[in-house]
């Protein structure tokens, strides 16, 4: 392995790292910038105070590289507050939804507005996407995953959602029961009162012969000729995690045929099939949400962060949307763990539906073991928090 790698620990000192992974391959070269405009954006004195979860969606499909201009794309969280702060403390309020969304417009002078929504009143804050399935238990609500626009049903927004419950537990407290497509279109006014919730075959439960469950809607990736990627093949890949060790799993299904499980299939770590219990992982040690990003040379950018709350954003380069991935490198140490022992950083991934050309830019979160005491003193602490990849070279 050729290149030399210096580990970012503190915000603003770059990573400069070269691999070749293919011997007809440019070596990637790049450096890592903390991206304040964008952690800035989402810490502002709104009434959203701060969320995980983050996902982000071109309205038509297209969430590549350097596409979003003058056009509106949709970003989903999961776990958000809302309130009123000012000048960085809290002043009113903090009810947390459990899942809510916004806008981002591009305005002319190139600066992105973000237009925060839930499914309540201003008064009433309440979840954007409730349950509505009939085995649904009571008290159950949805944590959100990936998804995306799909052209060849009509530019709905086929989004994973993960039907969860509380279990009592003191620490991680809380259980998936079912795996759901909530199917809506993207432009109708929120609260999306037209969506509708089908329930997948997506989500594997654990059983004494298979001791981890899995759910797939991790990541997303939309390798199609409309979604004007370097290399499609008309599918579209979703990931899936299992277990301790955070096993990378991987089903493909062409768009039109995305509510038809019978004609998805797995990867069983030889070739495809249509039997979920034989799925097989192609990499360890990611984290439960992340993103796959196809590169023009024919290579897969696979972020992270490492073994879920690592304050590590880990990258993987893989030959496929499949792998093999190569070795883990570290990309950025998020430094907010070592300023609190109580933080926690989870969940990095690429929006490349937000990036420049010649970029990608990547969010993490970050939580606390100490969660209502950090959250009255800092609540901009629990807002995304962005830093960028910078190719140095034509890759992108």
């Amino acid at each position: 392995m050729r290149g030399t790698l210096f580990t970012c620990l503190v915000s603003g000192v770059f990573i400069l790292f070269s691999l070749p992974l293919h011997p007809q391959s440019k070596p990637l070269s790049y450096h890592i910038e903390t991206a304040p405009d964008w952690t800035q954006r989402f810490a502002s004195d709104s009434n959203w105070i701060g969320g995980d979860g983050l996902f982000s969606f071109a309205l038509d499909g297209v969430d590549t590289v350097g596409t979003f201009s003058n056009d509106t794309c949709l970003l989903v969280f999961s776990d958000s507050f809302w309130g009123q702060r000012v000048q960085g403390k809290l002043t009113q309020g903090g009810s947390m939804v459990n899942n809510t969304g916004a806008f981002v417009l591009q305005k002319p002078n190139g600066v992105p507005q973000l237009t925060f929504f839930h499914g309540g009143t201003a008064n009433h804050p309440r979840s954007l996407f409730v349950p509505r399935l009939p085995q649904a238990p009571k008290g159950s609500y949805y944590w959100l995953g990936d998804g995306f626009v799909n052209q060849e049903q009509g530019n709905k927004l086929y989004l994973f959602a993960y039907l969860m419950k509380n279990t009592g537990a003191a620490v991680f407290g809380f259980k998936e029961v079912c795996n759901t497509l909530i199917i809506f279109d993207p432009k109708e006014k929120p609260p999306f009162q037209h969506s509708r919730q089908l329930r997948t075959p997506l989500f594997v439960d654990s059983t004494q012969n298979n001791p981890a469950s899995y759910s797939f809607g991790a990541g997303v990736l939309v390798n199609t000729a409309w979604a004007q990627v370097p290399h499609p093949d008309g599918y579209v890949y979703v990931y899936g995690v299992k277990g301790k060790d955070k096993a990378l799993l991987v089903a493909r299904v062409k768009p039109k045929e995305i509510e038809n499980f019978e004609c998805w299939q797995y990867w069983n770590g030889a070739q495809w099939g249509h039997d979920i219990q034989q799925a097989q992982a192609i990499t360890r040690h990611v984290s439960n949400e992340l993103s796959v990003t196809p590169l023009p040379d024919g290579r897969y950018l696979l972020i992270f962060q490492k073994n879920g709350i690592e304050p590590i954003i880990g990258m993987r380069i893989g030959a496929s949307p499949v792998g093999p991935f190569g070795p883990i490198i570290p990309l950025y140490h998020c430094p907010e763990p070592a300023q609190n022992k109580n933080l926690f950083a989870y969940n990095a991934k690429a929006h490349p539906v937000l990036s420049k050309n010649g970029e990608l830019l990547i969010s993490y979160h970050v939580n606390s073991f100490r969660f209502l005491e950090d959250f009255k003193a800092s609540p901009s602490t629990f807002s995304p928090k962005f830093i960028r990849l910078v190719f140095e070279n034509d890759v992108q």
